[in-house]
């Protein structure tokens, strides 16, 4: 039954429809909340009831499968975290906040919609839907400091986005000259006797820097620190972590279509590997802001992922989503602290978090763990991947490419572990005792046992990779 195959798209269609409706009327901003997480909910255990469904939606524009079907879980789940540790929402006015939440859900529909776009046109339109929700997210922050930090942000943002969407655009038109098609699976096999074509090279490049751009890839980088600190916590909480998964995994579908004849595109992912790693790490050595630092660390961490995409393997393909998983739940921890933290909803330095072990030993523990995952140390599911994309790359011959990424992550604990000596070695100095609730008590702890949980055991998760990326060839 077709209806089946369109079911979690269908629920949360129909649950922003009423999402709208309430928006026309006086719904306080609790009741919407209520709503939208019982919706994130429902819809996760309806992606995993529809987990190995399988067909060809719209013309065979949209694909049901066992890869995106797993990637829809991954989102899904990262919306459901930021809504249940986003209890008071602090950085939002209570009356714009039911149209808050809409515009969320409608950016969690379109990542769930691109991942199981096939077709260009497709892809492109469920890119926009999910891009310019989150444009609208960023200036909704309530100015009490009157800095107006979140209006050149929010400008700043969709300048960008927009530039990066019309070389993708661009890009695309290209494919569409060089192949006579816009569906993948007529594009693969046209491209594998064209990537020795420079235009087939420019083309490609183009389309990839719309999701190298949505990842925060060197030298589309510029929106990420200025939108992290300009937007509130819990809006920057959900465009460091859940717009990735889908950039991740339209980039591994964009990646088919190269052959091992398209060297030259491998040297250019591998150049903007080496420069945001080096960039993101050695500018977030100085930041004073917990969300600027975050930013230039998520610069750093996309250049981590490229070191999977670069072996145009389905193993470095698979580590890559595990990667990003693993970063989704470590990042997601730091924001669950930040948000608590934070108690008019106001931006946080590092001297802030001082003395958090005795104000709040679990939100300090929780802190800890994501920042040592952040670091890559063991047993932590940020030490796990990177060293599976470590390996990986070392097994083509990128000998070079692991030294600098080693030296990387050597660097990157510096600061890492700074903030943790800042919550557990500094004295609170009169900063209030911070009081959660019992819902994020239970979302901090289960977030600390899932990442120690992929960090030990990580072959069932990366099996499971292997098999969802196998199923896009």
């Amino acid at each position: 039954m077709k209806l089946m195959l369109f079911a979690p798209e269908l629920l949360l269609l129909l649950g922003s429809l009423a999402l709208f409706f309430m928006t026309t009327g006086k719904v306080g901003g609790k009741k919407a909340r209520s709503f939208t997480l019982t919706l994130a909910i429902a819809n996760i255990f309806l992606c995993f009831a529809c987990l190995h469904n399988e067909g060809m939606l719209f013309f065979d524009a949209y694909k049901i499968d066992f890869f995106s079907q797993a990637l829809k879980i991954c989102i899904s789940l990262g919306f459901a975290i930021v809504l249940l540790f986003s209890t008071e929402l602090k950085g939002i006015k209570d009356e714009v906040r039911p149209e808050y939440y809409l515009f969320m859900l409608m950016s969690t529909i379109g990542l769930i919609m691109m991942v199981s776009s096939v077709e260009l046109l497709s892809m492109f339109i469920a890119l926009e839907l999910s891009s310019y929700s989150l444009y609208l997210l960023v200036p909704m922050r309530e100015d009490r400091a009157g800095l107006r930090m979140q209006m050149e942000s929010a400008i700043k943002y969709i300048m960008f986005g927009v530039v990066a969407t019309g070389i993708m655009l661009f890009g695309m038109s290209y494919l569409f000259g060089l192949t006579g098609t816009t569906y993948f699976s007529e594009l693969i096999p046209a491209m594998h006797g064209l990537m020795g074509n420079p235009a087939a090279i420019v083309a490609v490049v183009m389309v990839l820097g719309g999701f190298l751009y949505k990842l925060g890839v060197f030298p589309l980088h510029f929106w990420v620190p200025d939108v992290y600190q300009g937007a509130s916590n819990e809006t920057t909480a959900f465009i460091s972590s859940v717009p990735k998964i889908a950039a991740v995994a339209m980039l591994v579908r964009i990646l088919a279509l190269v052959t091992p004849e398209g060297k030259s595109l491998v040297t250019l992912l591998m150049v903007l590997s080496v420069c945001s790693m080096f960039y993101g790490n050695l500018v977030a050595l100085v930041q004073t802001d917990i969300k600027r630092m975050l930013g230039f660390s998520g610069i750093a961490h996309a250049g981590y992922v490229l070191l999977g995409l670069i072996t145009l393997q389905d193993s470095g393909y698979a580590t890559s989503l595990y990667y990003i998983t693993g970063y989704l739940l470590m990042n997601l921890a730091c924001f669950l602290v930040i948000c608590q933290v934070a108690q008019d909803g106001e931006n946080l330095a590092i001297d802030d978090l001082s003395g958090l072990h005795q104000r709040s030993p679990l939100l300090a523990l929780t802190l800890a763990v994501g920042m040592f995952a952040l670091a890559g140390i063991p047993p932590f599911v940020g030490f796990m991947g990177k060293f599976m994309l470590l390996t990986g790359a070392l097994k083509q011959g990128y000998l070079l490419l692991v030294i600098l990424a080693a030296i990387n992550t050597a660097i990157s604990i510096y600061y890492y572990l700074s903030v943790v000596r800042v919550a557990y070695c500094n004295s609170p100095e009169q900063r209030p005792e911070v009081v959660v609730g019992g819902i994020t008590k239970s979302v901090s702890l289960a977030l600390v046992v899932i990442i120690i949980a992929l960090g030990i055991a990580p072959n069932q998760i990366i099996q499971i990779a292997t098999d969802v990326v196998r199923t896009i060839q």
